[in-house]
């Protein structure tokens, strides 16, 4: 992550608006900045606004602008001891990653790799504006959550219709920033392909990687990271070696814990900076990194290498081949076993364990030191050492005593187990809000994991694990605790790697499938969607569960996945055999395939969907559920049907007379047939007590109500459906119904003029927990009602929210979201602010937006802005213009600016007019409103222009009420 700079002073601005102020700098999203300063995303808009207003800027744009940092600096893992040496390899490295898009620095275990990659990527800060971000791959045991780690990291969170890797990838597109991937061994299947993807489509994002072998991807640049200088002794590149920093493997700095030696460097140099001791002559070209390293771990834990000693010291170091951690670990041993005690130990160790494993020469001495350190250890204590290995992630003590308390270790005794192994730095130790946890380092997690298998616990400790594992999940899952989410992230990890275990074992499928169902539930209420449907796959693979694979269609058509849901579907019912439940299935496909059309990639032909509905019918039955389910598919191919094949424009008042009644009754026929299936599939699902099923039928009912024109009764259905949800726990399947229902209502509200209906609806789609980072889904239908309504403080706000979340997912053709973008550019045009208004007609263009999708909405919008700026004539041009007048949730508001732009311009029918669209909008506050300005105008009736004001301040419409004011006094 990022720090965020310091801004100056601004009178008028709280601390937590500058906090705020530095972020929208740093291009963050209001999501970001909530979930960074653990505030809620509305609490972020509101100071936003309140910027907006006491700097004078226009938009976020311009406040960004305000507040861009002078330079932004790493945040790296902070390391609890000085970093020693290595000078020449910091030096060659740095120049590596300063001419190369991707590094990877390459070394066993213990060598040193990661903190000298710290060390360097700190160094770099300043060369990498847009920051430098460092992603801790160790608890990352399945290869496709590498892109979920680097999200978590860089604090993106996936959106509706792309993974988290495109959301990365989207994120990084234009920024200059360095990616630090730590650990990468054990995941490189994962990490391979992901590098290639955001290598290929952000040019200006560089890669720092630790591995213990290359990566082979393309681009890359091998570092072999050499050990230590042992004086004397080339290192493998031929120059001598610099590094005595703990390595990622054993470096307890890796999460903020204590240092291994138990206190933190004093003033962050090597306390080998003071003057040699022994003779110099012994070191000619100066002293090696490997004993500046050992005197200084030593003077941590009070230990004084008097120079008799050094010849000594050197000795060692170059018995443990100057390995960083097993130098660390053997200085930590200095108080219990003095110098010459540990020379004796390790020379008997090393002696009897060479050749002994089926390693290659660099792991060898690394090994000899672990066999060492444990060979110290009491029976208890290794049994748990070895035990607690199956944990990726900081642990309880009370998790440790469940999975490692087993014969011959009792519970009871694991604490005091703990706090020695954590005493011998075989543990790191950090305070969390959780309380105490520890972890193990990984090179030690990975050395205990073989010792299980040695001692004949291979499956004893990891089927512990796997037990608390299920509880643990089963246990948030019932949560309903505020902080259950602070929880899970602390054994995600943990969960993953159990389920990943039991998966591969027959026996233990049940459990298996049993934890992936938990996984997928738990992941999709943490927001975590793309794993969530990945999880309950996964459990289907397991038992071909039918159930599992509706699960995972539900949160395949919330992320907007249309291809994935309808698979999904016919892959249920294809499981579900021969029965009723399959003809739901096979009906919901049908229903996927027409509902989400705008969702697929690659659509099926028609007729398959077709072909499905077909054996829906013949798989039914006398089911109630089925013939439910194949009355909503009929009901969304009719709707699908009715909307695709409807004329393009609807007449408006001056070409009505040229309008057949032929066309007119094809429409009442289709919408009359169109209500029929609604409502019977409203009945079937009333008699089945099924809300969602009722919610799905409405949507069809709606827009048989809006096609004859009844806006009133189609807003009134579509209230329906959020009043039968919005109660209910949000489930896959609620919350895909929910989203849709949220929108149309929000839509329906501003075509009847119930702004306060709409600000509502919006603000609750806007609050949904899914759509937090899916920002242009989220603000889209709340832009156009506050925009309508006069709210420009609130709109310029949200704006950010809806562009950061359409550039985040990748700026995706988003026609249906033209309404939100022409509203932002509307409140900028009423502000006088063109160059504004004109990027947004930009965004328009970028989103594919074209000159027919705009005509619903588009001329009302700039209506409203000629009107503003006294250009009626004008104004009353573009409402009468050819192709201007759509079926569109305007309808209202277009006919009734057109009276008034007509009366303010003199228009010689203008009273005609008047009488003409009273009917029209009967029923609409607003436009009723603006049809009683018009005829006071006509009047010349000053207190009848101002009576109107009280009409549009009940209508929640604070912007046409003091336009009525204004009117009223220019008379």
């Amino acid at each position: 992550m990022t720090r965020v700079s310091k801004q100056p002073a601004t009178p008028g601005i709280s601390p937590r608006e500058a906090e705020i102020l530095a972020l929208v700098g740093e291009h963050r999203t209001n999501a970001e900045i909530g979930a960074q300063l653990f505030i809620s995303v509305r609490t972020v808009e509101t100071h936003v606004s309140s910027l907006l207003r006491k700097l004078g800027a226009a938009d976020r744009r311009e406040l960004a602008d305000r507040a861009r940092p002078a330079q932004r600096s790493a945040v790296l893992p902070a390391p609890l001891s000085a970093f020693v040496g290595r000078v020449r390899e910091r030096e060659a490295l740095r120049a590596a990653v300063t001419t190369r898009r991707q590094v990877t620095a390459v070394g066993p275990g213990g060598v040193g790799k990661t903190r000298l990659v710290l060390s360097v990527a700190a160094d770099l800060g300043g060369a990498f504006p847009d920051g430098v971000w460092f992603v801790d791959l160790v608890p990352v045991t399945d290869p496709a959550m590498v892109a979920a780690a680097v999200a978590t990291a860089l604090g993106v969170g996936e959106q509706q219709g792309r993974s988290l890797g495109d959301s990365v990838v989207a994120a990084l597109a234009e920024r200059r920033a360095l990616l630090v991937l730590d650990n990468c061994e054990h995941v490189t299947d994962g990490v391979a392909p992901f590098l290639e993807r955001l290598l290929a489509r952000c040019p200006q994002v560089s890669v720092l990687a630790t591995s213990r072998a290359r990566l082979m991807v393309p681009f890359e640049w091998v570092y072999p990271v050499p050990p230590l200088s042992l004086g004397g002794a080339p290192s493998r590149d031929g120059s001598p070696s610099r590094d005595g920093s703990p390595s990622r493997d054993g470096s307890p700095s890796r999460d903020g814990s204590p240092s291994r030696d138990g206190s933190p460097s004093r003033d962050g140099s090597p306390s080998g900076d003071g003057p040699p001791f022994g003779d110099g002559s012994l070191f000619p070209e100066g002293e090696p990194d490997a004993v500046a390293l050992f005197r200084d771990r030593a003077a941590a834990v009070g230990w004084t290498i008097e120079g008799e000693q050094v010849a000594q010291v050197a000795d060692l170091c170059r018995k443990l081949d100057g390995v960083a951690l097993a130098i660390e670990l053997a200085a930590a041993r200095l108080p219990t076993l003095g110098l010459d005690g540990l020379v004796a130990g390790l020379s008997d160790h090393l002696r009897l364990l060479v050749g002994g494993y089926r390693a290659d020469d660099r792991h060898r001495s690394v090994r000899a030191m672990l066999d060492w350190s444990q060979a110290l250890l009491s029976g208890d204590d290794l049994a748990l050492l070895r035990r607690i290995s199956v944990f990726v992630s900081p642990f309880t003590a009370a998790a440790a005593a469940a999975v490692a308390g087993f014969d011959p270790l009792a519970p009871g005794h694991v604490a005091d187990g703990l706090a020695r192994l954590a005493d011998q730095s075989l543990l790191s130790v950090t305070a969390s809000a959780g309380g105490t946890r520890y972890r193990v380092l990984e090179t030690i997690r990975q050395y205990g994991t073989e010792q299980l298998a040695a001692a004949g616990e291979r499956e004893a400790a990891p089927a512990r694990h796997l037990r608390w594992c299920l509880e643990v999940a089963e246990e948030l899952a019932a949560s309903g605790e505020e902080g259950w989410r602070v929880r899970f992230d602390a054994v995600a990890d943990d969960l993953r790697a159990a389920l990943s275990w039991a998966a591969e074992r027959p026996d233990r499928r049940a459990d298996a499938h049993r934890l992936a169902l938990l996984l997928g539930r738990l992941a999709f209420d943490r927001n975590l969607i793309g794993e969530s449907q990945q999880r309950y796959e996964q459990a289907a693979a397991l038992t071909e569960d039918p159930a599992a694979l509706r699960l995972a269609a539900s949160v395949a058509a919330c992320r907007m996945r249309g291809d994935d849901a309808y698979r999904l579907w016919r892959a249920a019912a294809e499981a579900a055999g021969e029965t009723p439940g399959a003809a739901r299935d096979l009906a919901t496909a049908t229903t996927t395939f027409f509902r989400k059309s705008g969702a697929f990639v690659q659509r099926p032909p028609r007729e398959e969907a077709a072909a499905l509905l077909d054996r829906a019918r013949e798989l039914a039955g006398d089911d109630l559920a089925a013939q439910a389910a194949i009355a909503l598919a009929d009901c969304a191919a009719a709707s699908y049907a009715f909307f695709a094949e409807r004329p393009a424009a609807t007449p408006n008042q001056g070409e009505r007379a040229a309008a057949t009644p032929t066309e007119g009754e094809r429409a009442a026929e289709a919408a009359a047939r169109m209500t029929a299936l609604a409502e019977r599939a409203v009945d079937l699902a009333r008699r089945l007590d099924d809300p969602l099923a009722e919610c799905a039928a409405l949507f069809s009912l709606i827009g048989a109500r809006r096609r004859v024109g009844d806006e009133a009764a189609a807003a009134a259905v579509a209230r329906r459906r959020v009043e039968l949800l919005e109660h209910l726990p949000l489930t896959p399947d609620i919350a895909d119904e929910l989203i849709d229902a949220l929108l149309i209502a929000t839509a329906t509200s501003i075509g009847t003029g119930d702004l306060v209906a709409a600000h509502r609806w919006g603000q609750r789609l806007r609050d949904l927990p899914l759509l937090a980072e899916a920002g242009h889904v989220a603000t889209s239908r709340l832009l156009m009602a506050d925009a309508l309504a006069g709210h420009d403080t609130d709109v310029l706000a949200a704006s950010g929210r809806f562009l950061d979340g359409w550039t985040r997912a990748g700026r995706p053709q988003a026609r249906n979201f033209g309404p939100a973008a022409a509203a932002v550019a509307l409140v900028h045009d009423l502000r006088g602010d063109r160059a504004a208004r004109d990027e947004w007609f930009a965004v328009l263009d970028r989103m594919g937006v074209t000159a027919e999708d705009r005509a619903g909405y588009s001329p009302a919008f700039e209506a409203i802005a000629l009107l503003h700026h006294g250009e009626p004539a004008l104004a009353l041009e573009r409402l009468d213009a050819p192709g201007a007048w759509r079926i569109g949730i305007l309808k209202q508001w277009h006919v009734a600016l057109r009276v008034e732009a007509a009366v303010l311009s003199g228009h010689p029918k203008a009273a005609d007019l008047l009488t003409e669209t009273r009917p029209m909008v009967a029923g609409n506050p607003i436009a009723g409103a603006l049809l009683d300005r018009a005829a006071a105008l006509l009047d010349d009736d000053g207190e009848g222009i101002r009576a109107t004001a009280a009409a549009f301040e009940a209508a929640g419409c604070p912007y046409q009420q003091k336009r009525a004011l204004l009117l009223a006094d220019a008379g």
